[in-house]
């Protein structure tokens, strides 16, 4: 029972779910335009796969580099506001990852002792140190410590979750969801003679983006309503307070289960009776080939030649 909210911890929970979907997740930004808009959809896909693949298989500083870039293209792109959220929740999470995996993965030295005798015991003259300055451990914190395999794994994990997030935020929130569909169905068309149903993924995934964002307004809504009401959490018992969250819980699904009903009524008003093939959907996109596509692809081949150079140069 000590860990349910109560008091004033459950207005700060409201509070806080109420605040942490004030930018738009997953939304896409009309203003201002800016060069990320005029990009084509096909190409900000490949430069998502690049930025899962290459923090994994590229040398500690190219990670952080392309940490940095992402941090910077989103403050350039995305409305203050926007940016600020983000980076903060998606900064604050990829270091608590970096700080657990630092000092957890090879974090806490061993216990046991080498069976190899000393060289003294041996007769042989001790194995000098190496003169190239080179050292396993990193850092040493109290009982814990930093090892380069450490620093290795926390690095590579919290950059890939750091890229992961704000390449996908940065790709939704300059692209139409129309746009995004029609880039994934020019992948996927090849995969239509092999038995695939592509009309349906691209069906599926279109309905997706456009309810991701209906999720998110109604968590926020719900817990506006509540925290509008200026309930006096003080005088509540702890039943009452679960009361309320399981109200809140069921208030969403409710919710949301009637946009998606709305959103159904909507497809069969507008001629959709279940066969993804034979509906037409108009992505509205021109795929002209542009200056911005083709200074896109230059610097994602920089990005991917010194990915590569830095595993033979940096080490």
């Amino acid at each position: 029972m000590k860990w349910i909210p109560k008091g004033d911890i459950a207005e700060k929970v409201f509070r806080l779910i109420s605040s942490a979907t004030s930018s738009p997740i997953c939304q896409y930004v009309s203003s201002p335009t800016t060069f990320l808009h005029s990009v084509d959809p096909r190409i900000k896909l490949v430069w998502l796969l690049a930025l899962v693949v290459l923090p994994a298989r590229s040398h500690i500083v190219m990670r952080f580099g392309l940490v940095g870039y992402l941090a910077l293209l989103s403050i350039w792109i995305l409305p203050r506001q926007v940016w600020m959220d983000q980076l903060g929740r998606v900064g604050l999470l990829s270091g608590i990852l970096f700080i657990m995996l630092g000092l957890g993965s090879d974090g806490v030295p061993p216990l046991v002792q080498s069976r190899t005798p000393p060289p003294a015991m041996m007769g042989l003259s001790k194995i000098p140190a190496s003169l190239g300055g080179y050292s396993y451990l990193v850092m040493k914190l109290g009982p814990l410590q930093l090892t380069r395999k450490g620093l290795a794994v926390a690095s590579t994990s919290a950059c890939l979750t750091f890229t992961i997030f704000q390449s996908a935020s940065l790709c939704l929130s300059t692209t139409t969801p129309e746009e995004l569909a029609a880039a994934l169905r020019w992948f996927m068309l090849p995969l239509a003679h092999l038995g695939v149903p592509v009309s349906e993924v691209i069906l599926t995934l279109l309905l997706s983006l456009r309810f991701i964002s209906l999720v998110f307004d109604e968590v926020r809504n719900a817990a506006l309503g509540i925290v509008a009401r200026r309930i006096n959490w003080k005088h509540l018992t702890i039943m009452e307070t679960v009361e309320i969250f399981f109200i809140y819980i069921r208030r969403i699904f409710k919710n949301i289960f009637s946009h998606a009903e709305q959103i159904t009524q909507a497809m069969i008003v507008r001629g959709f009776r279940g066969d993804a093939n034979t509906h037409k959907i108009y992505f509205l996109r021109n795929s002209s080939f542009r200056f911005a596509d083709f200074v896109s692809l230059l610097f994602l081949g920089g990005v991917i030649g010194a990915a590569i150079l830095s595993e033979y140069y940096l080490i």
